[in-house]
């Protein structure tokens, strides 16, 4: 693949904070174990285990983690830039970070219509997008890898990996795991969706992978994995660092919608898109919980920025930053700060952020090309 141009340079005010981005590798060994726990502790909603990951950081000074996409669609800010933001912050503490490009797993899953060829394109726009936004590829740390070539390639380490999770699970165990794709246990599955759990439990051992860096909606089958090492009499478990899942843009969608564009911000949306979706997203005033503008202010703006400014006419406050989230919440709780300015203030922070995608997809040809193609696939469940 060809590296992207686009990249933001560190002083570009689009560009992610310092946190965001990796640190040196001379940088990266002046990071104690305890610097290095927190930096990739701070992307996991939860951590299975904590102390197992400490201990594997004193031990290993470069740990492999593992996170895998279904290339199913235009891509959405948490695929997008919550991606970015983990990947540099687990590189910066040392991590080598090996991306799956899933696509025979996307074709068993039926997306693109069961299509390879177009799956394959929408992997190869994941791609272009991780690089344009920021993504720190330099030094190797980071590795696409397609999991069509790579199991073609060592098919005699694999099928036999898949073959024996499959036989030391019963079929009500694999069906559990089917929100890993999706799907619920009541869904008509097809034969192919029952290989899924097997064949992405056993990825991680394929990939040699110490940390399964996935969202909260991948749990499951992770912990199958580390079932799986009871069975095996394996000591050294794969650790789970499940990262928070972003809620769609309206009340009560619990997460983004690939089927219902006004759910989520994509990568490649004008500024007028953002604009729009973030003036009719659900924005409770004085209400945290379950309110997906501050939700897009934690888990994007502040990691991206380390601040948010919002401005606002004199007689309304004036215009104020904020330093923390926390010191956000508190103005909006108490009613100090309202949506009506939030938003546009939000809605300015995530273009800034886009806008190198952006400015990569309209001027570089092959990334042009590739989004054209990508808008003109119909996505389906």
């Amino acid at each position: 693949m060809e590296n992207s141009n686009a990249s933001s340079s560190a002083g570009d005010e689009n560009a992610p904070a310092e946190s965001v981005q990796s640190l040196s590798i001379s940088e990266q060994n002046q990071l104690s174990v305890r610097e290095r726990f927190e930096i990739i502790r701070s992307i996991g909603e939860e951590c299975i285990q904590e102390d197992e990951l400490e201990r594997l950081l004193a031990n290993k000074p470069h740990p492999i983690c593992y996170d895998g996409f279904e290339p199913s669609g235009r891509m959405h800010i948490a695929q997008g830039v919550m991606k970015v933001i983990n990947v540099n912050k687990l590189t910066s503490a040392g991590c080598k970070a090996k991306i799956w490009i899933a696509d025979w797993f996307a074709q068993l899953n039926k997306k693109m219509g069961g299509d390879l060829k177009k799956i394959q394109v929408v992997g190869q726009y994941f791609i272009e997008i991780w690089k344009a936004a920021g993504m720190n590829i330099e030094g190797g740390q980071v590795e696409f890898l397609w999991s069509s070539e790579e199991i073609n390639k060592r098919a005699h380490e694999y099928w036999p990996l898949v073959m024996d999770i499959g036989i030391r699970n019963n079929l009500p165990r694999i069906l559990r795991c089917c929100q890993i794709m999706g799907r619920s246990d009541q869904d008509e599955l097809s034969a192919s969706q029952i290989f899924y759990p097997c064949m992405q439990c056993a990825d991680i051992f394929f990939l040699k992978a110490d940390i399964c860096q996935l969202g909260m909606d991948q749990r499951k089958v992770n912990m199958l994995a580390r079932e799986y090492c009871d069975d095996i009499k394996r000591k050294n478990k794969p650790i789970i660092l499940s990262h928070h899942m972003l809620p769609g843009l309206q009340e009560g969608q619990e997460k983004m919608s690939k089927s219902d564009p006004s759910s989520s911000i994509y990568m490649e949306d004008e500024e007028a898109d953002v604009n729009v979706k973030i003036k009719k997203a659900f924005c409770p005033p004085k209400v945290v919980e379950k309110n997906p503008c501050l939700e897009y202010m934690k888990y994007i703006v502040f990691p991206w920025f380390n601040e948010f400014t919002v401005e606002r006419k004199p007689e309304n406050g004036g215009a104020k930053t904020f330093k923390t989230f926390e010191d956000l919440v508190a103005d909006y709780v108490s009613g100090e700060l309202h949506p009506a300015d939030l938003k546009p203030a939000l809605a300015k922070a995530i273009n800034q952020i886009l806008q190198p995608v952006r400015d990569h997809f309209n001027n570089d040809p092959k990334a042009k090309e590739l989004v054209k193609r990508v808008r003109s696939f119909k996505t389906t469940k």
